[in-house]
């Protein structure tokens, strides 16, 4: 799978995380096994790269829906002392 189509794959994830409700916080395994079965039977993926994609649709959810705060500024909510 190149590149788009991956990106494709991760944003139709995240669409179909979005329909169902998932909390873009959501980390485990088990909530998230209905969605790595789904990619692994769309995809041919293996179950561990369909979890990480799953993972990544989370996280492009996350990136999508922040506040648009610059990390480098607001660096002490991140955890990291930027100077």
């Amino acid at each position: 799978m190149d590149e788009e189509q991956y990106n494709s794959q991760i944003e139709k994830m995240a669409n179909l995380l979005t329909t169902d409700g998932v909390s873009m916080d959501e980390q485990d395994p088990q909530k998230l096994q209905k969605y790595r079965d789904h990619i692994m039977t769309d995809c041919n993926m293996s179950e561990d790269n369909a979890l990480k994609l799953v993972y990544e649709a989370l996280l492009y959810l996350k990136l999508k829906n922040s506040e648009g705060s610059d990390p480098i500024q607001k660096g002490d909510q991140f955890g990291a002392g930027f100077s």
